[in-house]
């Protein structure tokens, strides 16, 4: 598929999530395979204009990035502008902007999901953009603002209509923040509503399986994963495999998770230093783990990681405590195995063998 004049290889898309969508994490999804774009942060326009350092580093790329947007948040069209002409200098593929965001800071000052109940100026905006710049200016979006406001397919249609080259939406009210269950009715009724540029769904899809319903089940163009994407970095190509031959593909071994794990984490300690990239990727650590099976001892002394050499002495200790769990074969014993993914896990729902909910990082935001 294209977003605008970008071809993409795949049309699976790594969804902005604050805190969690930096250069190292969307280089390491690359490497596992499977993804066709990407996103970073949420970076404010005005910052990013000021050359703001947190500015700066959320929108790094590198060639290897590519194809990838920058997701601007401000409700200025004068600085949005000027701002998608600043994405465009740094090298971006694309520029997107935050309809979506449900947080109170950023919706009290005209952006995220207030952005959504304003059509006509919304809309002005965005023309203001795409006259701006020769790149792709596509907007990510929720349904409306509550239930009674459900605005997305009309204003995905009037977004169109002035130059945005691509809708990506959240099946979610912004009432709903990250709460209850996505409802690909509203998914499929922007699908609808556009005459001509892709519509990407985005909201629960953790697994292969939901994200063949996501695409068969709202007509969407493809499918943007997020949260699922940190619990599970191998769901892009594993998603991929599954659409294209029906076969589930085996889960990555342990020993291709560690390995990942570790280049990951020499991408953090590269971009932001080593004490600073060994206390980020803690959490992060914790989220690949949870694939591990029996791991408390993994969790607790990474919870406490300072450097990389401390890393590896982690993984050989985890290693040889890990052996008790294991048969004869080296496997781990039926009653340790980790849990089925579950395609309404991030709901908590699904009865003992559901997975614990992934709850929504706290991002960025109040360094602004």
């Amino acid at each position: 598929m294209k977003i605008g004049q970008v071809q993409l290889t795949s049309n699976l898309f790594l969804s902005p999530l604050a805190g969690y969508t930096n250069l190292p994490f969307r280089l390491t999804v690359r490497e596992i395979g499977g993804l066709g774009f990407v996103t970073t942060d949420l970076v404010n326009a005005r910052s990013l204009l000021e050359s703001n350092p947190v500015a700066v580093r959320l929108s790094a790329t590198c060639p290897e990035d590519q194809p990838m947007s920058v997701q601007l948040f401000g409700a200025d069209p004068g600085e949005m502008r000027e701002a998608a002409r600043a994405v465009r200098e740094l090298g971006a593929a694309a520029v997107d902007v935050n309809m979506g965001c449900p947080v109170p800071k950023v919706c009290k000052v005209g952006g995220g999901s207030a952005m959504m109940m304003e059509t006509k100026k919304t809309a002005a905006l965005i023309r203001g953009m795409a006259d701006a710049v020769d790149i792709p200016v596509t907007v990510k979006m929720r349904l409306g603002w509550d239930d009674q406001n459900i605005t997305a397919p009309d204003l995905a249609r009037a977004l169109e209509d002035a130059g945005a080259a691509a809708v990506f939406v959240h099946g979610r009210t912004r009432q709903q923040g990250f709460s209850g269950r996505v409802s690909l009715e509203g998914i499929r009724a922007v699908a609808r509503a556009v005459r001509a540029i892709p519509v990407i769904g985005n909201g629960d899809v953790t697994t292969p399986e939901a994200a063949r319903v996501m695409l068969e089940e709202t007509g969407c163009a493809g499918g943007s994963i997020g949260r699922g994407a940190f619990y599970n970095p191998w769901i892009f190509s594993q998603t991929r495999h599954y659409l294209k031959t029906g076969e589930m593909p085996p889960e990555a071994a342990l020993e291709e998770r560690l390995a990942i794990m570790g280049r990951h984490l020499d991408r953090m300690v590269l971009f932001y230093g080593e004490a600073r990239g060994c206390r980020m990727f803690r959490r992060v650590a914790k989220m690949y783990s949870r694939r591990f099976g029996p791991a408390n001892l993994f969790n607790r002394r990474v919870s406490l990681l300072r450097s990389r050499a401390e890393f590896d002495e982690i993984v050989e200790e985890f290693l040889a405590w890990r052996r008790r769990f294991l048969n004869d074969e080296g496997e781990l014993l039926p009653q340790f195995q980790p849990r089925p993914l579950n395609a309404s896990f991030l709901a908590g729902e699904g009865g003992a063998d559901a997975e614990e909910p992934i709850k929504v990082p706290a991002g960025p935001i109040e360094t602004w």
